[in-house]
């Protein structure tokens, strides 16, 4: 005959945990409905950090974004830190030559969820969309591009300083967008389809 009280007590005093049941779906587990696929060039983007270093050792922080139609890639901007205001001032001088996006795919990052962000968000007509918590597969197509921009470029040079990084990253950054021929779009390069 067996004491519940006293095994459970003994297993209080060991630290153990025992799950009596299985933990329910949640609904909001399911991919929000409304969010649509992207048609045309600048429909949608999708906007990360990726993180690298100078050979120095120096910290370096690098703003992806990608537009998820096309795959064309607006800005690889690189910087030593970042904040709102900078997310806003790349956007602004990037979106001054390729239009603005009507919506803009985001993590829960300090930077996205700025004031600053949020208002020039408002004044420009772009809609945020932020993924959930801890779900990188709700913004599947920046985690992808980050991926093979490490691959390739990353991880393929040293960066002496932050301008030579600059230099390196623009220069992949334009080979990615006019010659790369991309699977996802029929092995084009993006920038055959920037022009709706």
């Amino acid at each position: 005959n067996i004491n519940i009280k006293k095994v459970y007590r003994i297993y209080r005093e060991l630290g153990l945990q025992l799950r009596n049941k299985t933990p329910k779906r949640r609904v909001k587990a399911k991919l929000r409905d409304d969010r649509a696929e992207a048609v045309g060039p600048n429909d949608v983007w999708a906007m990360d950090f990726v993180h690298d270093q100078l050979a120095t050792g120096k910290k370096l922080r690098v703003l992806t974004v990608i537009d998820t139609f096309s795959r064309y890639v607006p800005v690889l901007d690189v910087r030593f830190s970042y904040r709102g205001e900078d997310v806003v001032a790349t956007l602004d001088r990037v979106c001054r030559q390729t239009g603005y996006p009507k919506t803009i795919r985001v993590d829960q990052g300090t930077e996205f969820v700025s004031r600053d962000m949020d208002l020039w968000a408002y004044q420009r007509g772009v809609t945020l969309d932020f993924s959930r918590p801890g779900k990188p597969t709700d913004n599947a197509f920046i985690e992808a591009f980050n991926g093979r921009f490490r691959t390739e470029c990353l991880n393929q040079h040293w960066f002496l300083t932050l301008a030579d990084a600059t230099e390196k990253l623009e220069a992949w950054r334009r080979y990615y967008n006019e010659e790369r021929p991309h699977g996802a779009i029929g092995n084009k390069a993006p920038i055959t389809l920037t022009k709706s």
